[in-house]
């Protein structure tokens, strides 16, 4: 009978299996923290540098669209950009879709 009695009496402390409220989050702050370094602030920093080459456009710019188009700034606006693709062959594409400035404007 004394076998049966120290297989129910499990753990000898009262509290030794519940671990504190701050050691079962650690994990997950530690998840959030690098995937906010290695995935959200890049992300950010990026999207930011977008912005600024956008608002920087201006005419006779070198660019190219997200679409593999390459041309030179002839109007602006708001939200649309005309570029010269060809000699007298000018297309209208929305400012977000300019992926870079591949030279400056004489």
């Amino acid at each position: 009978m004394n076998f049966l009695a120290y297989a129910m009496g499990g753990s000898g402390g009262g509290a030794g299996g519940q671990g504190g409220g701050l050691g079962a989050f650690l994990p997950l702050i530690l998840m959030f923290a690098i995937f906010y370094f290695l995935l959200i602030r890049p992300q950010q920093k990026k999207a930011k540098q977008h912005k600024l080459l956008l608002a920087a456009l201006k005419k006779g710019d070198r660019v190219i669209s997200s679409g593999g188009l390459h041309g030179v700034v002839t109007g602006l606006t708001d939200d649309v950009v005309t570029m010269e693709i060809a000699p007298k062959v000018r297309v209208k594409v929305s400012r977000g879709s300019i992926s870079g400035i591949t030279g400056k404007g004489s």
